[in-house]
């Protein structure tokens, strides 16, 4: 059967070992094409009786005392969804503060543990936020800041294909002077997916540590970051983790570099002695030296329900999901949008992306308004000319994917999106 016959998506979902889990998520408007979930995940039904029995059960009656209890969540959280999604073993994951605050902690810590080196590697397509943080570490430490030019905006001259970064050309600049790499592992424009274990162990031939970003990535593609020798890692979880709004996120530091890492901000929950309020800060052992302070139980809450479903569903029916989807986005984009002046900036390979595909438009800021004023479907823009569209396989359909992309043929077709103002909010 054909992918522009909407029948065809209908057989996927009906084949679909994962399509009763959209039942379980909250979906205010049915006709509404929610393929946007690469930034936000939708509510879990479980999400706000997990929460308000916290407040009304444990806080409102235990009060303090139920720290005796609360006290450890960010570990154990971290194991949950260290098993779930990592392919980590206990005791390697926190959950805790965001992806940036983790990010700064653990790039710090990386550069400190290799005394004498100056050399740090990033990539021009990384998130924003990450290479304006290493920037400024770089900055502060005296380090020599080498982004690697993958999309064009500027950095060392290197050949790319969607922004994958190859073990090839980053060998061409990583030295035994570098102390730090840090890419991420699906690239959050184009959707590439890096070989994550290859470039970890060139890093780690040249004595440097490697920081991966894997907020794109977790809870869309099946990850092993224990099997992998994957160093450090850090993520968030209210995308394809469908933890909520400002959800906390997590960090992961394999276990055989623990001892050896010292992190920048020293919290009191990171020392061996934590309520003797001593002078002195003595770092514990284990995980929890990378904890700063009080753990966010209400987000906690939010992450152990989204996090529970994706350990029962199983990360290889999640992954293998987000591949097919993926499959018939591109297969649509071949039948209707390519005529119609698009570009496709994510990787036909469907083992080299993750759950989003990125295509390019002239007109795509206007073209994005437009999905979401006059078709009802929700895509994500990105300067300057990209749409995303995202699949997230335990609450999205095949069908609401077929159906989103027929609404964007049949808007562009039509021309009707000149009629919306370009600068009506996309974000």
């Amino acid at each position: 059967m054909q992918p522009t016959a909407r029948e065809a998506a209908q057989a996927l979902d009906a084949a679909d070992p994962l399509a009763d889990y959209r039942n379980r998520f909250h979906v205010g408007d049915p006709e509404v094409c929610y393929l946007d979930g690469n930034s936000l995940g939708r509510l879990p039904h479980a999400t706000a009786p997990a929460i308000n029995e916290l407040l009304t059960e444990e806080w409102g009656d235990e009060l303090v005392d139920g720290w005796s209890h609360w006290i450890d969540e960010a570990q154990t959280t971290g194991d949950l969804l260290g098993r779930a999604a990592l392919g980590a073993a206990p005791g390697q994951v926190l959950v805790q503060d965001t992806t940036s605050v983790n990010f700064y902690q653990l790039c710090v810590a990386a550069v400190a543990a290799r005394p004498g080196r100056r050399r740090v590697i990033i990539d021009a397509a990384n998130f924003p936020t990450d290479r304006y943080i290493l920037a400024g570490i770089a900055r502060s430490m005296d380090l020599d800041l080498v982004i690697l030019d993958n999309d064009g905006t500027g950095g060392v001259p290197t050949s790319s294909d969607d922004e994958r970064i190859s073990p090839d050309e980053l060998a061409k600049h990583i030295d035994d002077d570098t102390a730090l790499v840090a890419l991420q592992v699906v690239q959050y424009r184009s959707g590439a997916r890096q070989d994550v274990a290859a470039l970890t162990a060139l890093a780690r031939s040249h004595g440097a540590l490697t920081v991966w970003d894997a907020s794109h990535a977790v809870g869309s593609i099946d990850l092993r970051f224990d099997e992998w020798g994957v160093d450090l890692a850090v993520g968030c979880t209210y995308k394809y983790g469908n933890s909520g709004p400002g959800a906390p996120a997590w960090l992961y530091v394999n276990a055989s570099r623990q001892a050896e890492l010292r992190v920048p901000v020293q919290g009191w929950f990171a020392n061996r002695e934590q309520f003797a309020m001593g002078p002195v800060f003595d770092p514990a052992d284990g995980i929890r030296r990378f904890q700063i302070a009080t753990p966010p139980i209400l987000g906690l809450r939010a992450v152990q329900v989204a996090f529970g479903m994706i350990e029962q569903a199983g990360m290889s029916a999640i992954g293998e999901k987000a591949q097919r989807g993926t499959e018939l986005m591109i297969a649509l984009y071949d039948a209707w949008l390519a005529p119609l002046g698009f570009s496709l900036l994510s990787p036909r390979d469907p083992h080299q992306r993750g759950g989003h595909v990125t295509i390019g438009h002239p007109e795509a800021k206007q073209i994005a308004a437009a999905m979401r004023v006059l078709t009802r479907t929700i895509p994500d823009y990105r300067a300057p000319d990209s749409i995303r569209l995202a699949i997230s396989p335990l609450p999205t359909s095949y069908t609401e994917v077929w159906d989103g992309l027929d609404r964007l043929r049949a808007l562009v077709e039509s021309g009707a999106y000149r009629e919306v103002d370009p600068t009506s909010r996309v974000t």
